[in-house]
């Protein structure tokens, strides 16, 4: 049964079941999580299995643990299994996505929040600007986050899509997704959630959310295996999505060899699944399952908070973070240094973070006249120990 909070005593038993918590101080969960033993164990075991049957044999053999992986993200997202498919990185899943909502014509309008991914914002500008289609920022409002209210005033017929980073990868924002999501779902505008900061950190309702489709990868709070992603398809939607290629498992052929797409998200789904990833992501999502994803992101808020907190203290040390509620990820820079420059200096002490450029979020990076931030992401493993010896190393740095 799923806990109401989670201990000390629950994240010590956590953290010894995790094999990468003592060999490095990690604040990089935001880019990849660090696995538990069983899902290492999991991905593993499939691989051995490939090594003694053979890997299309042992594929057959582990059909009841890629089912279990389908059911339990359906029920961590508030979906149907026929709603969830897989797919690789989490470009790969939102490319397939928008790819298969086309063709774009002249004139048409896509609608994206400020802090839209920068892969999401390439992918849209390589195929708007050959169709002579166009990218428009929905407006912020005084926090930070995209406002539905001047996205409502944005809306004409010559809008074909709006696009949400749900949690951006910076600035701790948190964007009112379910609020967007109401907005286009009274004017019928396919509506796609990039979820990949907010998988296993924040409870998710895709009915709530009011998304067509969304997105992320397993590797992040989820603590699942990289090179794999979930793409939601809402079930009503799913039909008018026209894949951009297919395979014998999106569209199967039939006796008199003729093709017929699949139904459901599954018709974004390539036949040549990575069977042990999905094995350990079997692992990891009846994890967060078992935890309660409400009670991860309680942990995660706490903490978030206090490194924050914390951070904001140090002289020389100035905070980049936007938004009301906010999210596990704290964006920092220290006087005289660029992003890169702080993760490099904290690398070097065993300190993993990560560091994000222009690349990562152009719209908001430049609005906001920002080159790099530094980016420090918490997780419900992290311990407030950890949290001083992060902040005590930011210190001598800002000196």
């Amino acid at each position: 049964m799923p806990q109401a909070t989670l201990t000390d005593a629950d994240v010590a038993r956590l953290r010894r079941a995790t094999p990468g918590i003592d060999q490095v101080l990690h604040f990089n969960h935001a880019g990849a999580s660090l696995p538990s033993a069983a899902t290492v164990r999991a991905v593993v075991e499939h691989l051995q299995r490939e090594a003694a049957r053979g890997p299309m044999e042992a594929a057959q053999a582990a059909q009841d643990s890629v089912a279990a992986a389908r059911q339990r993200a359906a029920r961590l997202l508030g979906a149907q299994p026929d709603e969830v498919a897989f797919a690789s990185g989490c470009s790969d899943a939102w490319g397939r996505a928008f790819a298969a909502l086309g063709p774009w014509r002249p004139g048409d309008r896509i609608l994206v929040g400020r802090s839209e991914w920068g892969g999401n914002l390439a992918t849209l500008q390589q195929v708007a600007g050959r169709a002579g289609a166009s990218i428009e920022a929905i407006p912020c409002d005084a926090a930070g986050r995209a406002a539905p209210d001047a996205l409502q005033a944005m809306l004409d017929e010559r809008v074909r899509l709006i696009s949400l980073t749900w949690l951006p990868a910076n600035g701790g924002l948190i964007n009112p997704a379910a609020a967007i999501g109401a907005v286009a779902r009274r004017h019928g505008i396919p509506y796609i959630v990039d979820a990949a900061q907010a998988l296993g950190q924040l409870p998710i309702d895709v009915r709530a959310v009011g998304c067509d489709m969304l997105v992320a990868p397993v590797r992040k709070h989820l603590r699942g295996p990289r090179g794999l992603s979930l793409l939601y398809v809402r079930d009503e939607f799913a039909a008018r999505l026209a894949p951009a290629f297919v395979d014998t498992s999106s569209a199967p052929v039939d006796a008199d060899g003729v093709s017929a797409l699949r139904d459901g998200a599954r018709r974004l789904e390539t036949s040549e699944q990575p069977v042990a990833l999905v094995c350990g992501l079997a692992n990891a999502l009846q994890e967060a399952l078992d935890l309660d994803v409400a009670a991860i992101r309680a942990r995660i808020d706490a903490s978030a908070g206090a490194l924050r907190e914390r951070l904001a203290r140090l002289p020389g040390v100035t905070l980049h973070d936007l938004g009301e509620e906010r999210s596990a990820l704290v964006s920092f820079n220290v006087d005289g240094m660029t992003g890169p420059e702080v993760r490099a200096a904290l690398a070097a002490q065993g300190i993993n973070i990560s560091a994000n450029g222009i690349p990562y979020t152009p719209l908001d990076m430049r609005a906001r006249g920002l080159v790099a931030v530094a980016r420090a992401a918490v997780s419900y493993l992290t311990t407030g120990d950890e949290i001083d010896r992060l902040v005590a190393a930011v210190r001598a740095l800002a000196k």
